[in-house]
């Protein structure tokens, strides 16, 4: 395993983290928390020391799964989770943390399920500028102040946002969607996140599984699963058929050491801005893959130019969930 600064924050990080949101059992389908505490050990074990989750994943179960695996080891664990989708008002565009105070109480509550007395990275989970922003802001900086966090920033794909939030120099992190399906964070943001010091944490890497190689046109996925909308929207599958296809010249690529999931990872991580990236794992087998891919040798620039052939720079579709 190989580690990285995280932007400004003095943190080292694993190049590969952890992303907990399937942990949390209500969006991906199914899961076992035996599993997921087994690929928790087997993670730590080889050298991923950066673990992401949220208050909304699994309505905080996923949080407290890590609290647990956390017992007697907290020392071992780079921390990062989010806070802002609970309880938002779609109507009203807002959260319920219409006070700092709020905010502050909000952030507890995340403590309290991750067993633990301070957070390494606090997350702004909204991913559009909305009238709660500055209370994130003086909220995220008491808690610093007050050591029960140690960094923190925000959650988004929107560049006017981040700017926005960015606006007193003092964010520190930024987690955004970013894969060879898209790459239209290369215009503006990451150059940003990289004049700025601002560490990236990239989510969705994998394409939410489309990048491993292992879906076709009639994949379904089961009950639970927010990914079944990929066929029961027209135009959302329109574009999981785009992809397919891009899928099946990037398998050109792979060789016998370096599958589709690796060099899908390894793509990410040429990337000058990028920190540390955050693959979901659900079981040891997909711990496996995904660190297979930080023992490997970076990508050369002939392999990442006949990525470029099949997804030019800066193309894609912003089609993720910020």
């Amino acid at each position: 395993m190989r580690y990285r600064k995280l932007g400004n924050t003095g943190i080292n990080v694993s190049e590969i983290g952890m992303g907990l949101w399937a942990a949390g059992g209500d969006a991906w389908g199914p899961t076992d928390d035996r599993d997921v505490l087994s690929a928790i050990d087997y993670a730590l074990d080889n050298g991923i020391t950066f673990f992401d989750t949220a208050d909304v994943y699994g309505n905080g179960h996923s949080e407290e799964l890590l609290g647990q695996a956390m017992h007697g080891r907290r020392d071992r664990f780079i921390v990062a989770t989010k806070i802002g989708w609970r309880d938002f008002d779609g109507e009203k565009g807002s959260t319920s943390y219409t006070t700092v105070e709020k905010l502050i109480e909000g952030v507890e509550s995340n403590l309290k399920r991750l067993k633990t007395d301070y957070i390494d990275v606090i997350q702004s989970h909204i991913n559009f500028r909305d009238p709660t922003m500055e209370i994130f802001l003086e909220g995220f900086l008491r808690l610093r102040e007050q050591g029960k966090v140690r960094a923190y920033g925000v959650s988004t794909s929107d560049f006017e946002y981040l700017k926005a939030f960015n606006h007193d120099g003092q964010t520190n992190t930024l987690q955004i969607d970013y894969s060879i399906l898209n790459r239209t964070s290369e215009k503006d943001i990451l150059p940003y996140c990289l004049q700025n010091n601002i560490g990236v944490i990239i989510r969705g890497a994998l394409a939410m599984g489309i990048l491993t190689g292992k879906y076709t046109k009639d994949t379904r996925f089961p009950d639970g699963d927010f990914r079944q909308r990929w066929h029961d929207n027209p135009d959302e599958y329109k574009i999981f058929l785009d992809d397919l296809d891009k899928v099946k010249r990037l398998k050109n690529l792979e060789t016998s050491e370096r599958g589709l999931a690796q060099l899908a990872l390894g793509f990410v991580l040429a990337n000058p801005a990028v920190s540390t990236v955050i693959p979901g794992i659900k079981n040891v087998k997909q711990a496996e893959s995904n660190i297979k891919a930080a023992n490997l040798p970076p990508l050369s620039q002939e392999e990442l130019a006949k990525i470029d052939a099949i997804v030019p720079p800066g193309g894609g579709r912003k089609i993720w969930p910020a």
